[in-house]
């Protein structure tokens, strides 16, 4: 695992991909920093918090696209299959090389907190529960990424294909403000990933949500090790 790791994490950055993943998410959140807290003087960090989470849907196809179908494009899943490496290796490690990427991301927001309280307060035990929280959403995003890139060897197809899952989990959400029908609205918030977040939002961190959202990556993550051992046995 830690081979293949070190192998996909460094492809991200031997390319443009990590560093345009990482530009593009730093200019949309520095602008909603810029406007919801310096421009207004107001102390808004939950909105930014709130804002990333529609950023990854836009940010995280292009972040997970490569995952696997770059390896089906140029041939090289076979050495991959064919290597004393447990498909579920092979995925952890794809998975945890784009999930440090968006890690690496995050951490420049940190300074935004420090900004905000050098001239304010600052409820420490929310922001640390938004950040535990933007971690687990996020990978739930790169889990389906990861997922979607395994089914194709086209990276277009398969970040097209993800963004078209998060809008449909967006459009979801949404519905849910327009639903009457209380089983209705039951279940689509246990399936919605954005409404489970304004828990932490709120500044309580839901331990329930928390492990929703962990069990929500791990199936996905289990369902792209179906999908590679089917491979490797074809």
């Amino acid at each position: 695992m830690f081979a293949v790791y070190k192998r996909d994490l460094r492809a991200y950055f031997t390319s443009p991909l990590g560093y345009v993943f990482i530009a593009a998410f730093l200019i949309i959140t520095n602008l909603i920093f810029f406007v919801t807290n310096l421009l207004t003087g107001a102390n808004a960090l939950v909105n930014v918090y709130s804002i990333i989470l529609y950023i990854l849907i836009i940010v995280v196809p292009v972040l997970t696209m490569r995952t696997f179908s770059e390896d089906y494009k140029q041939k090289t899943d076979q050495l991959l299959l064919t290597a004393p490496v447990k498909a579920s290796g092979i995925v952890l490690g794809k998975f945890l090389a784009a999930y440090t990427v968006y890690f690496i991301a995050l951490v420049f927001t940190i300074l935004y907190v420090i900004i905000v309280a050098a001239v304010g307060d600052v409820n420490m035990g929310a922001v640390v529960g938004n950040y535990i929280a933007l971690l687990a959403v996020a990978a739930v995003y790169i889990a389906i990424g990861c997922f979607i890139s395994s089914l194709t060897e086209n990276q277009l197809v398969a970040a097209i294909a993800t963004l078209g899952v998060f809008i449909a989990l967006f459009l979801m959400d949404y519905a849910y403000s327009l639903v009457n029908v209380d089983w209705i609205k039951g279940v689509l918030y246990w399936l919605s990933i954005f409404r489970r977040f304004n828990t932490f939002r709120l500044g309580v961190f839901s331990v329930a949500d928390f492990f929703y959202y962990v069990s929500i990556a791990a199936a996905f993550i289990f369902l792209t090790v179906r999908v590679l051992e089917k491979k490797r046995w074809s």
